[in-house]
This record gives C-alpha cells, structure tokens and sequence, in this order.
C-alpha cells in the first residue's frame, strides 16, 4: 500500500513498480516536460508515465539522463499507441519510443487503447519484447474486463498491468476485484478528475485529515492496492501529491469515498472511442 515515496508494489514478475508516479499527459510546453520530471525526481519521485502520442519523450528523456539517478532506480513506463498498433508496427513504434526516450530498456510498456482486431498482435508484440528483454514488464490501457478476458485468452503472457481510469467518480469496482483475482497490478490515470475535486466529502475529509483533497483522494488511492500517477507541472503540486505516506484513510473513510462513484468519465469510454 505504500508507507514511503520509495515503496514499492510488486508485479507477477517480480519486477517492483512504485506505488507512486508523475504523469506527463498534455505536458508539451518547451523545457516544461523536462522542468517536471526533473522536479518530480529532485523530490523522490522514481517513477515517469509517458506515451508515444503524448509527443514528451525526448523531453522526458533529456530530463532523466540530468537527474543524476541511476537508471535502475527509476521505473519509466511509455505506450503504444493506437495508428501503430499490430505486430510489426508495433515493435517499430517500441524503437522509435525508445530512441526517443534514449533508453537501452523501458521498465513497463503497455497498450494505450483496445484497438479492436489490433490488440492481440499488438500483444505478441509485447510479449516479444518482454521475452527479449528491452522491456523489464508489458501491460495494457483502458481495457475493461472483458477486453482482459479476451486477451487472456490466448496470451502466453497474462499483463502485469492495467492502466485505466479511476477515481472517486469512477470507482471501477468490478475491474479492480477482477485484477486482483488475477494478479494484474490497477493504475489510475487523472486520479485527480482533471481537478474536480470540488466535493463536499473531500472537503470535509481533507480537513479531519489536514490534507488537501488531492491527498486524500491519492491515498484512497493507495489504500486500494492501486498505483496512482497524478500529472502536474508545478512545483508545489508535484510535492504536494507526493505528500500522502504519513497518514491512513479509516476503513470508513474509504467506504464514504467509494459512495461517490457515478460511473462518470472524464475520458474516453473503452468500449467507444475515436482516435
């Protein structure tokens, strides 16, 4: 669950993933990927989540091979994305990543979108890469239960990962039994909502806490067994949210939380997007 920046969750692979992580969507201002990442790792972050079509990684890359971190320590997670999606395509588009990101190996890499009639090559794809071992865990984005099942079906490699939507709005309650059942890690992308966290339980738990809602909800986060990558540009806001190891949400608290869910998406619904 998570005690320290440091701590770590661990995949069926026995490769280990912190527990926390910056997100770089959107971030593609000049110099202000860099100044981010480079904040985040000043300040403990070790792990990045970047993708192909975020257009950062160069930047995402500059700024790791300037932090003075070795490579090791950090987890640098990129995605495939949709137009390149199918087996050679896919092990092309892996390079391309990579020479962006100039990195020798890339720590998890995943399915951005279930493509249909794409994602099971896309897949072996993956699991090439993973055999060849440029990539130290292979996973997937977006994908419900049934795009899992699907894919588990004949897969030789069940994903460590599923990197999907989640937040107090959108709890996904059967999506994270079923992941855990099957020993694949949850991550929640724009944890935060895209900041709307104006909620009158956040407020409310925020104060019993002396947190801010964003703490609280990125330690609900935690407290599921769920690895959180909150984006942010700033400063204040990247330590801010890295601030979330030195208390615990009540079982209750939790549970009120939970309550919040309308099922409502700030992105795209899985089973119906466009791009």
């Amino acid at each position: 669950m998570g005690k320290h920046i440091a701590d770590t969750t661990v995949l069926h692979n026995g490769v280990k993933m912190p527990w926390l992580g910056l997100g770089v969507w959107k971030v593609t201002a000049e110099g202000e990927v860099e100044h981010a990442v480079a904040t985040a790792i000043k300040n403990g972050y070790r792990s990045i989540d970047t993708a192909a079509v975020y257009g950062n990684e160069e930047g995402v890359g500059r700024a790791i091979q300037q932090s003075g971190v070795a490579r090791e320590d950090l987890f640098i997670t990129t995605k495939i994305w949709n137009s390149e999606q199918g087996y050679d395509s896919t092990l092309r588009a892996f390079e391309e990543s990579r020479k962006k990101l100039g990195l020798t190996y890339v720590d998890l890499y995943l399915i951005h979108w279930p493509v249909k009639g794409k994602y099971k090559d896309t897949w072996k794809a993956l699991e090439k890469l993973y055999k060849d071992g440029v990539v130290r865990a292979i996973g997937v984005s977006n994908f419900h239960v049934h795009h899992l099942q699907d894919l588990m079906a004949d897969c030789e490699i069940v994903p460590m990962v599923d990197q999907v939507e989640f937040h107090p709005l959108l709890t996904q309650r059967e999506l994270l039994q079923f992941t855990k059942e099957n020993n694949i890690q949850m991550e929640a992308w724009s944890p935060l909502m895209q900041g709307n966290l104006d909620l009158p339980l956040l407020k409310e738990l925020a104060e019993k806490y002396q947190k801010t809602p964003a703490q609280i909800v990125l330690r609900w986060d935690l407290q599921q067994g769920v690895v959180t990558i909150p984006k942010s540009v700033k400063e204040q806001r990247i330590i801010e949210n890295s601030d979330i190891f030195d208390f615990e949400l009540s079982a209750e608290d939790v549970e009120k939380i939970n309550g919040l869910n309308q099922n409502k998406r700030f992105g795209a619904d899985p089973d119906n997007f466009n791009f």
